[in-house]
C-alpha cells in the first residue's frame, strides 16, 4: 500500500493578497528612506540568535563574550541588542546618525539580525490594512518604493521572532 504525497496547501488569503482599492496592486510597497524610525523610539527588543551574535562579533572583530557583554542584555524574550539615548528616544546601539548627514544607517547592515531584515513585514504590522497604515504613520517608506509580492512578504515575515 502506498501513501499519497502530502499536498501543499496554499496559504489562506490575507488582505494584501487582494488588489489595493486605490492602486489595484497586489502586495505591499516598501522603500527604506534611512530615517531610522524603525530603529529608535521607546524601549524595544531586538532579539539576536546565537548565530547572529557570532556574525556580529566577527564583524566587529571581537570575541563572542565581549560582544554579549558590550552590546546585548537579557530581556524577557531572550538576548536583545542594547539601546542608546538619542534625539528620537532610544536608538539601537548600531544605528549611526553621524556618518551620512540627515540619514540614519545601520552600522552592521549586512549582518543585521533577522528581526531587522524582516521590517516592515512583521506579523503584527501586516495582520490588517489598518495595522499597516498605523505603522506607516511613523515610517515614510511604507506604501512607497518597491512592490513586494504576497509570497515574498510571507518569506520575509518568517524572520520576525516577535
Amino acid at each position: 500500500m502506498t501513501s499519497k504525497p502530502a499536498q501543499h496547501q496554499p496559504p489562506e488569503p490575507e488582505w494584501f493578497d487582494r488588489p489595493n482599492p486605490d492602486t489595484g496592486e497586489v502586495g505591499l510597497r516598501f522603500g527604506c528612506t534611512q530615517c531610522g524610525h524603525c530603529c529608535s523610539g521607546g524601549p524595544g527588543v531586538v532579539l539576536v540568535t546565537d548565530d547572529e551574535i557570532d556574525a556580529l562579533a566577527r564583524r566587529l572583530g571581537i570575541d563572542r563574550q565581549t560582544f554579549i557583554d558590550s552590546h546585548t542584555h537579557r530581556s524577557g524574550r531572550g538576548r536583545s541588542l542594547n539601546e542608546k539615548a538619542s534625539v528620537r528616544g532610544l536608538d539601537c546601539v548600531f544605528l549611526d546618525r553621524e556618518t551620512i548627514p540627515g540619514k540614519a544607517v545601520c552600522g552592521v547592515y549586512e549582518d543585521r539580525p533577522a528581526q531587522c531584515r524582516s521590517w516592515p513585514f512583521w506579523q503584527r504590522l501586516t495582520r490588517t490594512r489598518r495595522d499597516w497604515v498605523k505603522a506607516g504613520a511613523d515610517c515614510p517608506g511604507m506604501d512607497q518604493g518597491r512592490l513586494y509580492a504576497p509570497s515574498e512578504i510571507r518569506v520575509i515575515r518568517k524572520g520576525d521572532p516577535l
